[in-house]
């Protein structure tokens, strides 16, 4: 196995260094040229230039926005944001690691370092940190504003418990807050943060429910999609997509699955008081296309339109077209693009063969 090469986010490095000093490697040249000819797809009711980018997450800034549209990333989602300031867990928060065989969902224990090989898996854990509003909307809006022709930005953001009266009512403050950037579409972060698989937010049905209706009540006009986790099977899932049908526009999924990332002396990776982590790239791959066809599926089933966005495990061309044939309408890549900020311009130049 080969050492990656320099990631646009140095997992070295705090949250907050990372945030004002980044991006970094190839993403710090922004004289690239990736105005690659191809045939520009529809994407809900935008004209995208190729319907690829970066989930949720690695992207916490307007530099780094920018950086990914000039490296032909377009469609990129800005760190999710909440409606106060939130920091980040303390290092290490971002760490390689080394499955025996496949990844399952059941939250395996598996070894974690430094080593950064490929193929290449990690564990992140920062919990969903946050700037004030009055800091990462007018940076939003200027990432915004760095879109060129068929390139958007998504707007991804969560609720806190206790900001408001309810978490629904903090989701829907938040999306407001998010809307008034003139983000074009809303992305609210339903899987995180990674506190172990029954903790999360999409499994509580009703809630998810009175949450999306609240959202849409608020910013109408918008379309809007849900981060969610993995689910086992086709049962597990179908009563929310029923819940929701016609309310919201799609699905962006998966977000990690849930591991123990522990050191060779088998001590808890990240600290003893943070047992588990989310798991992204090259581990996860078969869940993220396993939900996406799934949603393929239940879509056809409901008769229903909307979109869904595959992430999981993308890091060449023959993964983004695994999942635009399991039934994605866009595909992303967080782990994959961090370490090969070429890999939107890589996909370009061999779709165009």
């Amino acid at each position: 196995m080969q050492n990656s090469p320099t990631p646009f986010y140095n997992p070295l490095l705090s949250y907050e260094d990372n945030y004002h000093q980044g991006p970094f490697g190839d993403f710090r040249n922004l004289n690239v040229s990736a105005d690659i000819q191809s045939q520009p797809e529809r994407f809900l009711n935008m004209e995208v230039n190729l319907p690829f980018g970066i989930p949720a997450g690695p992207l916490l800034n307007a530099n780094f926005i920018r950086a990914a549209f000039k490296h032909g990333f377009d469609l990129c989602v800005y760190k999710t944001v909440r409606s106060r300031a939130q920091a980040s867990h303390p290092l290490p928060n971002v760490l390689s690691i080394h499955p025996a065989g496949k990844l399952s969902a059941n939250v395996d224990t598996v070894l974690a370092d430094n080593q950064y090989t490929q193929p290449l898996s990690i564990t992140n854990s920062f919990g969903v940190p946050s700037y004030n509003p009055d800091i990462w909307q007018a940076d939003m809006a200027e990432a915004i504003q760095s879109a060129q022709k068929g390139q958007y930005v998504i707007g991804s953001f969560q609720g806190t418990p206790g900001n408001e009266s309810s978490i629904e009512k903090d989701y829907a403050r938040t999306a407001v807050l998010v809307n008034e950037t003139k983000a074009p579409i809303l992305e609210a972060n339903l899987s995180c943060p990674n506190e172990g698989v029954n903790k999360l937010l999409c499994f509580d049905f009703d809630k998810v429910e009175r949450i999306a209706k609240e959202i849409k009540n608020v910013v109408p006009d918008k379309p809007l999609f849900l981060k969610l986790a993995y689910f086992a099977d086709d049962n597990a899932i179908f009563p929310l997509l029923s819940k929701l049908d016609g309310v919201i526009d799609g699905y962006s999924t998966i977000n990690t699955l849930s591991a123990r990332p522990v050191d060779a002396d088998g001590k808890p990776a990240l600290g003893t008081d943070r047992p588990t982590g989310g798991v992204c790239g090259d581990a996860i791959r078969w869940a993220g296309l396993e939900m996406v066809e799934r949603l393929a599926r239940l879509r056809a089933r409901l008769q229903n339109h909307f979109a869904i966005i595959g992430v999981g495990g993308v890091s060449c061309t023959e993964h983004y077209q695994a999942y635009r044939a399991a039934g994605a309408d866009a595909v992303m890549s967080a782990t994959g693009a961090m370490w090969n900020p070429q890999l939107a311009i890589e996909i370009k130049k061999s779709l165009n063969k």
